[in-house]
């Protein structure tokens, strides 16, 4: 990893953006972000499982607290195209460099490790390729094909970057139909300074209206935020009425916790009377579902996000 702190990108004055009062990083955390630490069988069977196939998580790779619950409960969400980043978010903990990580046969072990643990919602992520050609649009293609013939009671949820705001890299990866398309915007857009150096709100926003106009019906499309930044309930809310502008049907809010150091200060933790008020605020404004809560990331729980068929099976 670049020896340049996250926290500081481009010599940026971070807390000028954030304001001068942020948690020290080991401050006490609200009772509400316990969880218990992972190491439960299922747990150790799938770790052992998935690192044996020389394959990556999101769960692992972003140290995502709910990596015990859901990996206990038989889900994970894979990360495709390696464990580098072309970019440098300043809250994220995958590592960032130049990738050298292409592997023609990763679709296939991927979805042979969905097949085997028996996955009734599979979500397929990846780190940003701004080095590729296609910005790695056709391996999250690659995925979809093999997951389609290997575990065809699967539904398939892709959480992709954006592409460089490029439809054509974007065109293919829809064109497969997956269930659910999923690009999150991460935070509200005065933090994109310091949060999201290299991306954009609006052009975050076109690639999700963009899905669904190439996707229609067939494909729900999905964005999600971070909380504890020193954004407030307006803002959010703001940013939540333009994702429903641009198509977003399904929505997930979560607080931010600080990986290191390196990375962003939580600013506040929210409390989940907040995350409710932000749930029904989202409703309010014609989200087909909503997931807000301290916890809550992403791919958490994603199988409950859209209706499920008679022939999906639960992970044993």
């Amino acid at each position: 990893m670049s020896t340049r702190s996250r926290a500081n990108p481009g010599g940026m004055d971070v807390l000028q953006v954030l304001g001068p009062d942020v948690q020290p990083l080991r401050a006490r955390k609200p009772p509400w972000l316990k969880v218990p630490a992972p190491g439960g069988a299922r747990y150790r069977e799938l770790r052992k499982r998935i690192d044996g196939d020389g394959l990556h998580t999101v769960c692992q790779e972003a140290a995502c607290p709910n990596i015990g619950e859901c990996w206990e409960r038989g889900t994970a969400t894979f990360m495709i195209l390696g464990d580098t980043c072309t970019r440098r978010c300043g809250f994220c903990n995958v590592k960032t460099g130049k990738p050298t990580f292409f592997d023609p046969l990763e679709p296939a072990r991927v979805a042979r490790q969905v097949a085997t643990m028996g996955l009734r919602h599979a979500v397929i992520t990846s780190v940003d390729r701004d080095d590729l050609p296609d910005y790695g649009a056709s391996a999250f293609v690659g995925v979809i094909r093999q997951v389609r013939r290997q575990a065809p009671a699967c539904k398939v949820e892709v959480l992709t970057p954006d592409f460089r705001g490029q439809e054509m890299p974007l065109a293919k990866v829809v064109a497969e139909r997956p269930d659910v398309f999923n690009h999150n915007v991460e935070v509200v857009p005065r933090l994109y300074p310091v949060a999201r150096r290299g991306s954009r709100f609006e052009r975050s926003c076109r690639v999700l209206s963009n899905a669904k106009e190439m996707g229609g019906d067939d494909v729900v499309t999905k964005s999600g935020l971070m909380v504890g930044l020193g954004e407030n309930h307006d803002e959010l809310v703001d940013a939540f009425g333009v994702l429903r502008e641009h198509g977003v049907q399904v929505l997930t809010v979560g607080q931010y916790l600080r990986p290191t150091e390196r990375h962003l200060p939580v600013v506040r933790y929210w409390h989940p009377d907040e995350f409710a008020a932000l749930e029904r605020s989202a409703y309010e404004l014609g989200f087909e579902h909503v997931a807000a809560g301290p916890l809550v990331r992403s791919s958490y729980h994603a199988d409950e996000h859209v209706p499920r068929g008679p022939l999906a099976a639960t992970a044993s």
